[in-house]
């Protein structure tokens, strides 16, 4: 079990996220990653934004906590500086790991409901919120 942070962008009505495929599976997630030792959730999710986006975010609230293999945390925040897609973590220079493809993209609100996004109840947090 390992804690996350995550970060949850949104822009002109659509948000932010990592299109996965793993084998036979196609899900959505929220860019984030395992918090390391002595870092805070926020800190967490600002260096992943970095890491997997190449992008930096200003954290703002904590919309959600999700329990599932530790703590989840999920924060609105909003970029600073960056490209968005550009990240240079180690999902997009370690071919070795063999864990399938990360695609950063922009999704239009409206559209969670009909894609698979992991967790599911915090794309439905958001869509209650920007709809």
């Amino acid at each position: 079990m390992r804690n996350r942070g995550s970060v949850v962008l949104v822009e002109n009505q659509k948000v932010g996220l990592i299109k996965r495929v793993r084998g036979d599976s196609v899900y959505y997630v929220f860019p984030g990653g395992g918090i390391e030792d002595g870092e805070t959730p926020q800190e967490a999710a600002k260096r992943e934004a970095q890491e997997e986006l190449g992008v930096t975010v200003n954290i703002n609230e904590c919309i959600a906590e999700v329990e599932f293999n530790g703590t989840q945390y999920f924060f609105l925040a909003e970029i600073i500086t960056g490209n968005f897609g550009t990240g240079n973590g180690e999902e997009y220079t370690d071919f070795n790991r063999k864990r399938g493809t990360y695609l950063p993209l922009w999704i239009e609100i409206n559209q969670l409901s009909s894609i698979d996004v992991k967790p599911k109840e915090v794309a439905i947090k958001i869509q209650a919120l920007f709809n």
